[in-house]
């Protein structure tokens, strides 16, 4: 979705109007049997729309299918449009409202809505979606279709709601032309000759009756059972205990998807009590459509790669390459041990990996380990020094102070932390391998002559890199202990010393465990973590302040104006910055009295990010914990800078 954060409101409201031309032609197309988009495509101008104009009339309407070509009819039953949850977590959203004892899950048939109309148990009338409360009258072709009982065994005076499709099969054989099923069955329903309505099928999952003395039926699965006493070919229906369990199903029919006989493109669920008021409305509360995403798929998990970075040793999972989102994927986040063994993940499970807004795709879910599917082997040993990791279930971790990759990522935390430019990740193993720089300090003993005798280093190149590292000698306290890298040790829980008045290098080294302990944040195990980090750093540290290679500066505490709308607050950023960098804002919070969160939970204050409108898992849970997402501007109007 584009960014219109930035869009005046006479770009909005211009923006607005173009929407809903684009989203009743392509509507219009898509009715007739010649559409020009996909089904993304089409939800993503939708999605536009709803986010720049959540009240537009055309988002409660439904798309028209009738045309000129044939008789109109009314509807015995409102045939309206679905809402949609297209990811677990909206879904969860939903079903926290609607809170169900039984969830009953379908397939959400991709083809065309049908009315079939019976007075006394006769077939008289076959009725296209039209505008939700008038259709097409088609009776001529929908009696040639396959699925229309003519007399039913019972006088049933009312409407059945179907689906009329083209099965797989019937397309290769004699549709092939045709871009999908849905296309060829759209075409050849509407055909005024009726060539080709005895191809199409209509599967069925609705029915009203239209006598005061009710219906036949007055819950879901006895009308699913009414419909299949009747003759008609049912959609197929799953009882599911709770929402964990409707997703869990899902991820199962995202797997079966391919072989299934008719094309689906998510599925509906619904409670089962039958609520005809909630029924009657043209966007139906409760039920929903949970839909397949282009941005999640299955695939299957194939080896476990163990990344170590300083301490801490991460599983990446790699599967067999499925297309997710425009992109190609063979990698996904695993997290940690825990992970892996909650889900029982395996070599050879199915998965399902989503992207949403994430950089790394993640496993989100099993979907089934087959007979075949072999143990994943955590490892037991670090393969840099052979020391044994310790497996705390979320962390991986080498616990020797003096591994060697330790020592490099300590370099890579610093070069981040305190941000020095041009002296990048390459040259940095460059320069640790070649022994020229092992420990912090060392980057601060470089010359121009260490770095010309690598290949393709110019003398100007050289000579910049050693004036950005000097340019950073002024460091708050607290980036100077983060940039140390010790275990569980960041910029937070420094200020968190500092705010207990450890606020020196001496006062740090002179406090024990015990003293950590009383800080607010600090358990047993990180108070123990930071004191023994301290003990391997502390020649480190002091030799960078005591040689003057840098100067560490107090902790810094604004007031009025700026701290006003900052002090006390916690923000979390997500996205790029433009006028600074996130690094530099998360700096002016803490130095204004705020404090800066690394997720979204419901305790937050404010979400700052320049895309208020992407798919992103901050932007979703913020908006589901109702916290206000602010954009650059205003946050830097909060700090009083214009």
């Amino acid at each position: 979705m584009p960014d219109t954060s930035r869009l005046s409101e006479s770009e909005k409201n211009a923006r607005v109007n173009e929407l809903e031309a684009e989203i009743k032609r392509h509507q219009k197309l898509y009715y007739n049997g010649e559409p020009e988009i996909s089904d993304e495509e089409f939800d993503a101008l939708w999605d536009e729309l709803e986010s720049l104009d959540p009240g537009n009339p055309l988002l409660k309407a439904v798309g028209t299918d009738r045309s000129e070509r044939w008789p109109k009819s009314p509807h015995r039953m409102t045939m309206g449009s679905l809402s949609k949850a297209t990811d677990p977590e909206s879904f969860l959203a939903w079903a926290a409202k609607v809170q169900y004892p039984l969830y009953l899950v379908q397939y959400k048939l991709d083809g065309a809505s049908m009315e079939l109309q019976y007075d006394e148990g006769h077939f008289v009338r076959g009725v296209t979606r039209g505008d939700g409360v008038i259709g097409d009258d088609i009776t001529p072709n929908v009696a040639k279709m396959n699925g229309v009982p003519k007399e039913l065994p019972e006088p049933f005076t009312g409407a059945v709601r179907g689906e009329v499709l083209m099965s797989r099969r019937m397309h290769d054989a004699k549709y092939a032309d045709k871009a999908n099923c849905r296309n060829a069955a759209n075409g050849l329903m509407k055909r005024k000759d009726g060539v080709g309505a005895e191809d199409l099928d209509i599967i069925c999952y609705d029915a009203v009756s239209s006598l005061a003395t009710g219906t036949p039926f007055d819950t879901e699965r006895k009308k699913i059972a009414w419909l299949e006493r009747m003759g008609f070919k049912v959609v197929p229906t799953v009882e599911c205990e709770s929402p964990e369990a409707v997703i869990a199903y899902r991820a199962k029919i995202m797997d079966i998807r391919p072989d299934l006989e008719y094309d689906i493109d998510g599925l509906v669920v619904k409670g089962d009590r039958i609520d005809r008021e909630d029924a009657s409305k043209l966007r139906p509360e409760l039920q929903i459509a949970f839909k397949f995403s282009p941005e999640e798929a299955v695939t299957t998990l194939r080896e476990v790669e163990w990344s170590e970075s300083g301490a801490t040793v991460t599983p990446i999972g790699i599967v067999e390459p499925v297309r997710l989102a425009g992109t190609t994927v063979q990698r996904a986040n695993l997290a940690n041990p825990d992970m892996i063994r909650s889900m029982d993940l395996r070599i050879g499970s199915k998965v399902v990996i989503t992207k949403r807004g994430e950089i790394i795709p993640k496993i989100e879910s099993l979907v089934e380990n087959p007979p075949d599917a072999v143990q994943i082997e955590i490892p037991t040993h670090c393969s840099l020094c052979s020391a044994e990791l310790i497996d705390e279930g979320t962390s991986l971790y080498c616990p020797n102070p003096a591994c060697p990759g330790k020592a490099y990522h300590r370099l890579e935390k610093w070069l981040s932390v305190i941000d020095i430019k041009d002296l990048g990740s390459a040259l940095l193993k460059r320069l640790f391998d070649s022994g020229k720089v092992t420990r912090i300090p060392d980057l601060y003993r470089l010359s121009v002559q260490d770095l010309l005798a690598f290949e393709r280093m110019g003398e100007k190149s050289a000579q910049k890199i050693i004036r950005n590292v000097h340019a950073r000698n002024e460091v708050s306290l607290s980036d100077f202990i983060a940039g140390f890298d010790i275990e569980g040790i960041g910029v937070l829980m420094a200020d968190k010393l500092i705010a207990a008045g450890i606020d020196t290098l001496d006062k740090l080294f002179a406090a024990s465990p015990s003293d950590f302990e009383k800080i607010d944040g600090f358990a047993e195990i990180t108070a123990r973590s930071l004191y023994d980090g301290l003990r391997v750093v502390e020649k480190d540290m002091r030799e960078l302040a005591e040689q003057g290679y840098v100067r560490i500066l107090p902790a810094a505490r604004s007031s009025g104006e700026e701290a006003a709308g900052v002090a006390g607050k916690s923000f979390c950023f997500t996205g790029e910055l433009e006028s600074i960098k996130r690094s530099e804002a998360e700096k002016l919070v803490r130095a204004a009295g705020g404090t800066v969160k690394s997720s979204v939970t419901k305790d937050l204050d404010y979400l700052v990010t320049n895309d208020p409108t992407s798919g992103s898992e901050k932007n979703r849970k913020a908006q589901e914990f109702s916290i206000p997402v602010i954009d650059e501007t205003q946050f830097l109007a909060l700090l009083g800078r214009k």
